[in-house]
């Protein structure tokens, strides 16, 4: 019998591809997002998560095996704090008890996290005991979030996943990388940026949903999980690549208004939890993310 899968958010950047991911792999897929939204690989469903009636109505219809939750207000200078708390914990919270008064539960759960928890850890490579120390609303949001759902694990069977920095095709331009691969391909002579000298760990979407695959039938209720490269990376190393890619070398301005306070220094993750449950897996290095951004850039 083909398992069904719930994959809120689907409208995301990140839902499409993991909708892909598991479709090319024999899953049912229901895709649930705020507004209307055409998925090419299964069932759209339209929803708000602060709607509980409806809610149960949407889970109802479609029975899901396995949840992917992924909705969430992920920018981190968002500018509505009270949305993007009332987004990422009650909305969390409303679907879990959805989900709880179903008569057939969920086989698992996947919660979407984020490395954010981990705030300014210097550590090193921070593993998933690393002590939550969130440096923003977005980063505390999600703590909460974390905290909330231990309190419905011995109902559901409830993963977490803490992805550290990911992009490729499709993602909003108001990230970091795809801002760089725009003013690369429309050859802009200047961009101005903030700190370059920050450290990231960053990986390919399409890594990302062959990771999310594997977790909804691998993943162990009550366990949190990083996904990572294990590599960082400077945004310098990273324009310099572009630089190569590109042709030519872009004028970086540092803008100090960019900066921000509470910024990260550095988050570089470890996956040797999720290698070991995984494997095998093969990360895409980041070079070659960027080439295949840069060759399929769309202009907006």
């Amino acid at each position: 019998m083909t398992k069904r899968v719930l994959i809120t958010g689907i409208a995301s950047f990140t839902g499409p591809y993991i909708a892909q991911e598991l479709f090319l792999n024999g899953y049912e897929i229901f895709g649930l997002s705020q507004h209307p939204f055409d998925i090419a690989y299964g069932t759209s469903l339209e929803g708000n998560l602060l709607d509980v009636r409806a809610l149960d109505g949407i889970i109802d219809t479609c029975k899901p095996d396995f949840v992917i939750h992924l909705a969430a207000i992920t920018f981190v200078p968002h500018g509505d704090v009270a949305e993007m708390y009332m987004t990422n914990i009650v909305g969390t919270r409303n679907l879990l008890s959805s989900l709880s008064r179903q008569t057939s539960p969920p086989e698992k759960v996947l919660l979407a996290s984020s490395a954010n928890v981990y705030g300014n850890a210097v550590e090193g490579v921070l593993d998933e005991n690393t002590n939550f120390s969130p440096a923003n609303d977005y980063a505390t949001s999600k703590v909460a979030m974390e905290l909330m759902a231990k309190t419905w694990s011995k109902i559901l069977p409830i993963s977490i996943t803490r992805p550290f920095n990911y992009t490729g095709v499709g993602q909003a331009d108001k990230f970091l990388i795809p801002k760089l691969v725009t003013h690369f391909k429309e050859n802009k002579p200047q961009i101005e940026l903030g700190n370059i000298d920050v450290i990231r760990d960053f990986s390919d979407v399409r890594f990302v949903s062959a990771v999310y695959r594997q977790l909804i039938e691998k993943a162990l209720p009550g366990e949190a999980y990083n996904i990572c490269s294990g590599q960082g990376c400077t945004l310098a190393s990273i324009i310099a690549e572009l630089n190569d890619i590109a042709g030519y070398k872009i004028d970086v301005a540092v803008n100090p208004d960019f900066i921000r306070q509470n910024e990260v220094k550095e988050l570089v993750g470890d996956n040797r939890k999720l290698f070991g449950l995984c494997s095998p897996l093969e990360p895409i290095p980041i070079k070659d993310t960027l080439r295949w951004m840069f060759e399929k850039f769309e202009s907006p």
